[in-house]
């Protein structure tokens, strides 16, 4: 049966043109001329019967339809071009895993030990992607995903297996000049100084000062940084202290660059997880990666 799919090259180019809202500006990434885009993307509406742009006097812009399009074609160029590049490469598919992640997390923790992986693994090549939130892998070309959260959060991701690597222990850090001569800061002075928030944790002080049983009136004031990666950065500046993981800045400790400000670490039933969609034929790349991490964490079983 012949498929009802749009050219390629048609789909290429509205991408490009969705993404830039620009013919002129996608014509330049594809290193085609403004008028074959236009040619392709008049083509495309065509063949779907709906306009995918309108004009306005800066060029332009997505109809709702397009837009919605849009959203529908990006991640299935991303993973045609994924699979390309798999059959392209020497191991091919069975030799790679498609990992998404939790971007500071994996930057900090998980690739300083890469080589690790690579020493015992050489054929095995790992593709990592930032992503913070559950999604359906049957909707994605990832293979697994690396996810902070609680047990109740990974038990409703649907249709999938789930492995506790690392408990997450969050602690107060600051830039040893913030301590002065002091070794460390009880709970009361740590409410009188900066605080440095997390966006993605805005409730993080309040409830650390809550647990202390400390009145903290700021706690919830100070600048506001998305990843931990920046706030831990903020704090080794001197900006102010942050409530961190203590796993994600090893490398900070090490060097001296910031401090645990006071030993009392944030209550919290949060973990690192390995999450895998529940099949039975699994893919070895995955098992590999799996049974690594369980060397590497020392935690997981079997």
């Amino acid at each position: 049966m012949r498929r009802k799919i749009p050219s390629l090259q048609a789909l290429a180019c509205f991408d490009a043109a969705a993404r830039h809202e620009s013919y002129t500006r996608a014509a330049q990434e594809l290193a085609l001329t403004q008028g074959a885009v236009s040619r392709q993307i008049t083509a495309l509406e065509a063949f779907l019967g709906v306009a995918l742009f309108r004009r306005t006097r800066h060029g332009v812009a997505l109809t709702e339809r397009g837009a919605d399009y849009a959203l529908q074609v990006a991640p299935r160029l991303q993973g045609l071009e994924r699979d390309t590049l798999d059959v392209m490469s020497p191991q091919g598919r069975s030799g790679s895993l498609h990992l998404a992640a939790v971007p500071t997390f994996a930057t900090r923790w998980l690739i300083p030990r890469l080589p690790l992986l690579a020493a015992q693994h050489p054929d095995l090549t790992i593709h990592i992607e930032t992503s913070t939130r559950p999604f359906m892998f049957a909707d994605t070309a990832f293979d697994a995903a690396l996810y902070a959260g609680t047990v109740e959060q990974v038990s409703r991701w649907a249709g999938t297996r789930a492995v506790r690597l690392l408990a997450e222990k969050v602690v107060p850090v600051c830039s040893p000049a913030l301590l002065g001569t002091q070794t460390t800061l009880t709970p009361q002075a740590i409410a009188q100084l900066p605080l440095l928030q997390q966006s993605t944790r805005p409730e993080g002080w309040r409830q650390w000062f809550d647990a202390l049983g400390v009145s903290a009136p700021q706690a919830l004031s100070g600048p506001r940084y998305e990843l931990f990666s920046m706030t831990a950065a903020a704090a080794a500046h001197g900006l102010g202290l942050a409530l961190v993981p203590r796993l994600l800045i090893e490398t900070e400790l090490a060097r001296g660059e910031l401090v645990v400000a006071c030993q009392q670490p944030l209550p919290s039933e949060r973990a690192y997880y390995l999450v895998t969609p529940e099949r039975a034929d699994e893919r070895p790349a995955v098992t590999v990666f799996r049974d690594w991490l369980g060397q590497v964490t020392g935690l997981l079983k079997g």
